[in-house]
């Protein structure tokens, strides 16, 4: 999820559970390597299976911590190497810091779990991790604007049964029936971390078994029409909740992700920033992280794996070039960003490319808050905190995924919480905006009331500047959650392994890595060359690649 901290205040649509995980120990530092030759890595064990992870975000970090603890079960020794092309560890799970000051970091990427994530929550209380509720401050106001005014608002005043009773006013039993609707669809879907459906060779075959194709196969529109929930409260409170979260509106988005946008209790992200968990992950699993290092190649003879990887000289800049075998591949990063050289027919199959949102994420201080005219306010009324955004009731959807945003023109902005400037020691707003484009000096002026120079990159920090630091991001951040009823299984041939079909079921952190947690358990029941019976909770069949 790429919310940013507006779900503190969804929560009180639907329940009073409200959790926050405790526990604090030592946290270690992990040891990685910009850029290492074969030949300065020391092994313990060369009799030891060599295994290759291919991406250091969610998913390549929970298969290494997990491939270690099974192994480490199993008698089975491990050498594994994580490869990760970008300079740190975390994936689409990332910070910057405000103004560069380490002590101001702000979540870039996915940015906050919830009670359920027990993955994520447990690794992060192991790691002795400090949890927060949200970027932003407690004191915050929540609004949904359609483009031309706010079709809900709501404060965060402490005054919990106050709100229910209005949400109940407002739009009756729906928030309940969404509520227990969630709760029925989550609790199919948490059987995935349980024998007998964990570990799984195949996610089709596992959505099916747990009825939740039936989910995937419509939109979140229809599942919910078709669990006596409709409009406005859908198109209100659940439809700007899959908007912030996934950049999609209810009439594309399939019905299990929808259910995944409003399983809201217990938001939680760690202080310091979220990639702390899967820095934890690779500490905790002893594996060689490269960082900086490029896989360009995999071939296969006999039955090692070849890779060949590329990574800048720290001197000369050069590219340097290696070649190591590998007993296993674990491909944890989609396959169509990999530009990965993989000659035909090494692959049983090759995953289909699906078209991935392209989110721009906007970072930024200013001494000046949000403008009241600019969302039809008068000049005496609050604006809100956190702005999420639907379409106009009278609009239709665009049928279109890319045009998804509508009138509106963002999904969301967020005033975090104010900061210190450095430089002129004034007390400034940080802002967070997510888009569909990357904004421009025009929009800035018009939200802040304030001329902003058209060139952005030559923000001034000093005083009288509008905008004092600047941070824009691009990502392909989850793919078009199009109803579907196949999902990639995660092993794409033998000893060949892949997690992220699972994007396309539910992008979360939470959800990679428990992708990554099963093909760490699948990879070492091969090792152990368990074809059948019920030892150590594997597949009764092994299909046959």
């Amino acid at each position: 999820m790429y919310n940013s901290g507006w779900t503190l205040v969804l929560v009180l649509v639907f329940t009073l559970l409200c959790g926050q995980s405790k526990g604090f120990w030592p946290f270690s530092s992990i040891s990685v390597h910009a850029a290492t030759d074969a030949e300065d890595i020391v092994y313990l064990d060369r009799n030891a299976k060599r295994v290759a992870i291919i991406g250091a975000g969610a998913a390549g970090s929970s298969t290494a911590y997990y491939l270690q603890q099974y192994a480490a079960e199993s008698g089975i020794a491990l050498n594994i190497t994580v490869f990760e092309r970008s300079s740190y560890i975390g994936g689409r799970s990332t910070t910057v810091n405000a103004y560069g000051n380490p002590l101001e970091p702000v979540e870039l990427g996915a940015s906050i779990f919830v009670e359920v994530n027990t993955i994520l929550k447990n690794s992060s209380q192991a790691f002795g991790l400090r949890p927060k509720n949200s970027e932003t401050e407690s004191s915050e106001m929540l609004g949904i604007w359609d483009g031309k005014e706010f079709v809900y608002k709501q404060k965060d005043s402490g005054w919990y049964y106050w709100d229910i009773a209005k949400l109940l006013w407002k739009y009756g039993l729906a928030p309940y029936r969404t509520q227990k609707l969630m709760q029925s669809t989550v609790g199919k879907f948490r059987k995935l971390y349980e024998y007998p459906f964990f570990p799984f060779r195949s996610l089709s075959d596992r959505a099916l078994d747990l009825d939740l194709t039936s989910v995937t196969a419509v939109t979140g529109e229809q599942y919910l029409a078709a669990n006596n929930i409709g409009p406005p409260f859908t198109t209100d409170i659940i439809q700007a909740s899959t908007r912030v979260n996934y950049g999609q509106n209810l009439n594309l988005i399939h019905g299990l992700e929808t259910m995944v946008c409003m399983a809201i209790e217990g938001v939680m992200q760690i202080e310091g920033g979220n990639w702390q968990i899967f820095s934890g992950m690779l500490n905790a699993s002893s594996a060689t992280t490269l960082l900086n290092t490029t896989v360009t190649s995999i071939s296969k003879s006999k039955s090692k794996y070849s890779i060949k990887t590329s990574t800048p000289d720290s001197v000369t800049g050069a590219e340097l070039t290696n070649e190591e075998p590998f007993d296993t591949v674990i491909l944890a990063a989609p396959l169509q960003f990999s530009s990965i050289d993989l000659p035909k027919g090494l692959l049983k199959r090759t995953p289909d490319e699906i078209p991935y949102v392209t989110l721009h994420v906007t970072l930024f201080t200013s001494p000046h808050a949000l403008n009241q005219t600019y969302f039809n306010l008068s000049p005496t009324d609050e604006v809100p905190s956190t702005i999420l955004t639907t379409l106009p009731k009278d609009a239709p959807p665009p049928s279109k995924p890319e045009d998804s945003v509508g009138s509106p023109g963002f999904f969301s902005i967020s005033t975090l919480h104010k900061v210190i400037n450095p430089e002129t020691l004034e007390i400034e707003y940080l802002y967070k905006i997510f888009s569909p484009k990357a904004v421009t000096s025009t929009f800035l002026s018009q939200i802040l009331n304030v001329d902003v120079p058209e060139n952005l990159t030559t923000i001034n920090s000093g005083t009288g500047s509008p905008i004092t630091w600047y941070y824009p991001h691009e990502w392909k951040s989850y793919p078009y959650l199009f109803p579907r009823v196949t999902f990639e299984d995660p092993e794409l041939a033998r000893g060949f392994y892949y997690t992220s079909g699972m994007e396309s079921f539910i992008s979360t952190m939470e959800t990679s890595a428990l992708m990554g947690m099963n093909v760490a358990r699948l990879v070492m029941d091969d090792y152990l060359n368990v074809l059948g019976g019920e030892e150590q909770g594997q597949e009764v069949v092994k299909e046959e690649l």
